[in-house]
């Protein structure tokens, strides 16, 4: 069986075919700020960026009907239990509506669906959207009745790394209970118990550890002063809080291995900052070890940021005392894709009905 893998981001397409669970290629499209730029609105990309894929799959020789079921990322759309979901009206018309928001990934199931149409097979899913809400009760209830907190995280890669740690300890998926690091331009850290994410930070919503890009928690008091001093609009305040926050704004980039290269010549900012980030995840690591009652198989770190060792064993220096750390560094999310359209496949899952 073959299943083809899409993943949008906001300047590039990023495509995978897969047979019977293996790669046989990947291919990412990269477009110019010029060439987004000329469209009004990310629903108006689809039908360049679903040309981009046929072309590339023309490039490969693989024609849409070789196809057994299509898979995009999943976007915004209303809160969701885990899983895969076929792409059925009702998630459609929120994805195209930006009903609840505007993302790139909001063209991962609509793209799906369109090529699915087209090669005949009619097997469109997305997978573990950013949505995926599974939170306890007690975990929602915020100070102001008007702020609840919601679950927005990187659950596609969480949970993909989960059923890997779990795999690798001779476990089922759903038999554990750990605490998942997603280091990446954000960051976010949720405790998965027996299979559910039971509390997770909300890094694109201004929880959790600041970031290479993302603020993370920030004092209220002084956050209000700010927002009312008039210097700032709501859209320079919300690009503060995500894209031009943490790393950005403290050091003005967002790579860490150019961090890393100021510390070794000598920038004691660049240190005190490196060390407080770190500081923060081990921080939000231990306030997941309080939702799972302190019984934990193991703390795992992921994302890109998982690259550095150096990073990771400041982490690891605070918060292996709460379980065995396990690295799993960078994030396949095309394969992840493609594992959960593979578990319908095969008959392991039942696609999920969006709506129901």
């Amino acid at each position: 069986m073959k299943v083809l893998a899409i993943n949008p981001g906001s300047t590039s397409t990023k495509v995978g075919l897969f047979e019977d669970g293996k790669l046989l290629w990947d291919h990412t499209d990269r477009f110019d700020s010029d060439v987004i730029g000329k469209f009004a609105t990310i629903a108006d990309q689809k039908d360049f960026r679903r040309e981009g894929i046929e072309k590339i799959m023309a490039d490969h020789g693989v024609a849409l009907s070789d196809v057994d079921a299509f898979v995009g990322r999943g976007g915004l759309l209303r809160p969701m239990l885990s899983g895969t979901y076929d792409v059925n009206d009702a998630m459609l018309d929120d994805l195209k509506s930006d009903r609840y928001g505007r993302h790139a990934a909001n063209l991962g199931g609509q793209l799906a669906k369109d090529l699915a149409a087209k090669g005949g097979c009619n097997r469109a899913y997305i997978v573990d959207p950013v949505v995926v809400d599974e939170m306890m009760d007690v975990a929602r209830i915020t100070g102001l009745p008007d702020v609840p907190r919601r679950s927005v995280f990187h659950a596609l890669n969480q949970k993909a790394i989960c059923r890997r740690a779990a795999a690798d300890m001779g476990k089922r998926f759903d038999q554990c209970r750990m605490i998942v690091a997603h280091m990446g331009g954000g960051i976010t850290v949720g405790a998965h118990e027996n299979g559910r994410v039971i509390d997770v930070s909300n890094g694109l919503g201004g929880e959790g550890p600041f970031s290479p890009e993302r603020a993370g928690g920030l004092p209220s008091g002084p956050l209000i002063d700010l927002a009312m001093s008039g210097q700032y609009t709501r859209a320079q305040l919300a690009k503060m809080i995500a894209g031009k926050g943490g790393l950005v704004a403290h050091l003005d980039t967002n790579d860490l291995r150019e961090v890393e290269r100021r510390i070794a010549s000598g920038d004691k900012k660049a240190q005190a900052v490196y060390e407080a980030m770190a500081y923060n995840v081990a921080k939000e690591i231990g306030a997941r070890a309080v939702a799972l009652n302190g019984q934990v198989d193991a703390v795992v770190l992921t994302g890109g940021l998982a690259h550095s060792a150096k990073f990771c064993d400041l982490i690891v220096s605070r918060v292996s005392f709460i379980a065995p750390v396990k690295i799993y560094p960078g994030e396949d999310e095309l394969q992840a894709l493609a594992d959960g359209a593979f578990r319908v496949l095969k008959g392991e899952e039942t696609a999920k009905t969006y709506g129901a």
